[in-house]
């Protein structure tokens, strides 16, 4: 096991969903940091959904904006090491693996295989705690994306094909711990329960303490009524796991793209919402919790992404349709290709389900446009420039009419369907045992998980006093 002094630690569990229990002079230096030296290791402690004044990072969509009287809810990423929530889960899946002697950065050299936002996270997290890091991803995913892996410097390996081409990542991690197992040691975002307990402890109880928050200032009633997600790795959907034990009729949604709809129908196939949508239903998904899944067309996506940050659309959502200025400047800062699908489907639960003016829906904008301007030059490269008549016709045809297809509500018999999908990628290529599948279709399993909690937050305060 790796000696407690050569650890480097961050927050507990519980200081990232509430920063303000942090050690005030380490609290106060990562601030300091987060602007002056944000490769800094304390900014480690930067990792969670609120500010320096504890106020949550999210923004309520003007019903101008998404054309339902539900309040649509986005937690946004942007301010968070990365500029990604996915830093908050590589940093919980290497925390876990050190403190119990997994791993230890005089010895193994880390590998993140991913397909965006959790190999950077890898890379920064990974190089802030002395780790040789090597992150796998797609090799067309955005330029954007692999300049940030080897800026914060890890090494860079890249395999055939786009976001859904996952098994080509798996082969290349076996490679590389076939050629040197004592040192390779793989951090499986799609695998680990890390990922989930990040977002089961942290997201799941900030969309709690803001639904409290949201009251307070007339919107809703203090619940939550669906939270919309659509699944990479399924880490971030975990934080539904924890909004349905708090209100039982709670709706957990997941999102496909129409491109690659592998829970939807056992469909497969390339797609560009880069995040989403790896083709194979991951070990860490707790389908059996799942209400329902949707898809939505990548094209949408990028288009809607363009016309919320381009000046075209600005003028357009202003001028013509009354979109508060304000929440046009914060989208423009804020949303991603997937943030952009998140929303688009949580426009399609508030019209599927008829919700109203005081049922809120909560959605998370996982990364923002800085990594996509050269997806987004390639868009115009293809349908040409957008002028404010086309911005007006995505915003009416892309989000005010967003159509009500591709949407099945689960029953039992999908429910065992979602789940058997697994026992392909994981029994058959990962090397699970038909017992720990089975295992998984019983709620007790994921209560132990989400139940490591306390016992991970306990080590990491024993590492810190040893």
């Amino acid at each position: 096991m790796v000696s407690p002094k050569q650890l480097i630690t961050g927050p507990t569990f519980e200081e990232m969903l509430h920063p303000d229990k942090i050690d005030p002079q380490v609290r106060q230096q990562a601030l300091e940091a987060k602007e002056k030296d944000p490769l800094d290791p304390i900014n480690l402690y930067n990792i969670t959904w609120r500010n320096a004044e504890g106020k949550i990072y999210y923004e309520v969509l003007p019903q101008e904006f998404t054309g339902v009287e539900a309040p649509i809810v986005c937690l946004y990423s942007k301010d968070f090491p990365t500029g990604s929530h996915k830093v908050g889960a590589t940093y919980s899946v290497l925390i876990e693996k050190e403190l119990f002697g997994e791993v230890d950065p005089s010895k193994h050299t880390l590998i993140w295989p991913s397909t965006g936002n959790y190999g950077i996270g890898g890379a920064w997290v990974g190089c802030r705690m002395n780790f040789d890091s090597i992150v796998i991803l797609p090799e067309e995913m955005s330029q954007e994306r692999f300049d940030l892996v080897r800026s914060y410097g890890a090494r860079l390996v890249l395999t055939p094909g786009c976001e859904s081409n996952v098994k080509e990542i798996y082969d290349k991690c076996r490679e590389l711990k076939r050629a040197d197992p004592e040192r390779i040691r793989i951090l499986n975002q799609f695998e680990v329960f890390g990922n989930y307990r990040f977002h089961y402890y942290v997201t799941g109880n900030t969309i709690i303490e803001l639904a409290r928050e949201l009251e307070e200032k007339g919107i809703g009633n203090g619940k939550v009524v669906a939270f919309v997600s659509a699944m990479g790795s399924a880490g971030t959907i975990a934080a539904g796991d924890r909004l349905k034990q708090e209100w039982p009729e709670h709706l957990i949604i997941g999102l496909e793209p129409i491109q690659c709809p592998t829970i939807y129908w056992n469909g497969y196939g390339g797609h560009d919402i880069q995040g989403i949508g790896d083709k194979h239903v991951t070990w860490i998904h707790n389908v059996m919790n799942m209400d329902a899944i949707m898809c939505i067309d990548d094209i949408e996506c990028k288009k809607g992404l363009q016309l919320l940050t381009e000046e075209a659309g600005w003028k357009t959502m202003v001028n013509r349709y009354g979109v508060p200025e304000e929440s046009v400047q914060l989208m423009a800062e804020t949303f991603g290709i997937s943030g952009v699908c998140n929303v688009l489907g949580a426009i399609k639960t508030a019209k599927y389900y008829g919700f109203g003016p005081h049922d809120v829906i909560v959605t998370v904008l996982t990364d923002a446009i800085d990594r996509y301007h050269s997806v987004m030059e390639q868009l115009t490269a293809t349908y040409g420039p957008m002028d404010e008549t086309e911005a007006a016709v995505r915003l009416v045809s892309i989000f005010h009419n967003q159509k009500l297809d591709w949407i099945k509500e689960a029953t039992r018999d999908l429910r065992n369907q979602w789940h058997n999908l697994k026992y392909y990628t994981w029994v058959e290529q990962q090397g699970k045992s038909i017992e720990e599948l089975n295992a998984q279709r019983n709620p007790d399993y994921w209560l132990r998980e989400q139940e490591k909690v306390a016992e991970i937050d306990a080590a990491i305060r024993a590492a810190r006093s040893d």
